[in-house]
């Protein structure tokens, strides 16, 4: 388990925006994300939609735990978008960078996703 997949994101009212450096370095950390228009993002392709739509509902459930939660798109009927961002702080904050961290985990454990 990685060190971010390891902790638990703060109470949006209390995250921090982070530096265009801290995001820079904590990118390199979450494999298979992309920065686009100040998010962090990431494009799944899986088996079929009732994949894609489990993956949501998984995705969902552990939002809900972190209360942190990311815009989750299902198009093509197999893919899934998956964007990170702090809605409170305008930008990117360290619970983006461990929501993505866990959220790799369930993709590693799924079966079917790949980064499309």
């Amino acid at each position: 388990m990685s060190e971010l997949a390891s902790r638990h994101a703060s109470p949006d009212r209390t995250a921090k925006l982070l530096s265009e450096q801290e995001v820079n370095d904590l990118t390199s950390e979450v494999s298979g994300w992309s920065l686009e228009n100040g998010r962090l993002t990431r494009d799944v392709r899986l088996r079929d939609f009732r994949h894609a739509l489990a993956l949501v509902n998984e995705i969902g459930e552990l939002a809900e735990s972190e209360n942190h939660h990311p815009d989750l798109t299902i198009h093509r009927w197999n893919r899934v978008r998956i964007e990170l961002y702090t809605h409170s702080v305008e930008g990117l904050s360290m619970n983006d960078f461990i929501l993505a961290a866990k959220i790799t985990q369930v993709l590693a454990a799924t079966s079917g996703g790949q980064t499309a």
